[in-house]
């Protein structure tokens, strides 16, 4: 197990470096101490107040500005990147999500994707990316969680590597995000513009 580091350039409030380490993914913090740590011994930790500063203080790499001056809002609002990344997706698969018309199908989808990022991708078809379509319903959902994801990774590169950090650490290790492809870095910002403006103004962060 990876041993705890003090670093008295931390200047950052105890309640905000308790927040980023609560909201980590623990796969995330897994890998910074122990992969073997258990489910339940990793949200102990999370949850354990007195430890949660050192935690984020581990989790957030050396040589990023840690005394608070490039601490701004978070890139997504407040908004769970997978639930981002799938509204991306969406848009991404508009074409395919107009051709799953059957109940039992929209049923499967939606149970994956859910309802509201099927509305809004099917609003956003003008702007959908990919050509192919796809007609299974699970696959679908794959598809626009890792194209999503990874367009959330390609638009995420565009910003500075705390901002970055701060978002990758509430996803699970090993997604599409960390490794996007050249059509999602072509597409990513026009994509990104259209979810972040409608979580703005139609969607509470959780």
């Amino acid at each position: 197990m990876q041993a705890f580091k003090h670093n008295d350039s931390f200047k950052l409030p105890f309640s905000v470096l308790g927040e980023l380490a609560a909201s980590t993914h623990p796969t995330r913090l897994a890998a910074r101490l122990d992969p073997a740590l258990s489910a339940e011994t990793l949200v102990r930790l999370q949850n354990n107040q007195r430890l949660q500063p050192r935690l984020a203080k581990l989790l957030l790499d050396d040589g990023m500005d840690l005394n608070g001056s490039g601490w701004g809002p978070d890139l997504l609002h407040g908004h769970d990147p997978r639930q981002v990344a799938v509204f991306a997706g969406s848009i991404w698969h508009a074409r395919s999500l107009l051709k799953l018309v059957s109940k039992s199908e929209l049923t499967v989808l939606i149970e994956r994707i859910g309802g509201e990022a099927h509305t809004f991708g099917i609003r956003h078809q003008a702007q959908a990316i990919s050509t192919s379509l796809i007609a299974d319903p699970e696959k679908l959902a794959q598809r626009i969680e890792h194209d999503g994801l990874a367009c959330l990774g390609a638009w995420l590169d565009e910003h500075s590597l705390l901002d970055r950090h701060r978002v990758f650490l509430r996803l699970p290790v090993g997604t599409a995000a960390e490794n996007p492809a050249t059509e999602h870095r072509d597409a990513a910002h026009q994509l990104f513009s259209l979810v972040l403006s409608y979580l703005r103004t139609e969607v509470p962060a959780i």
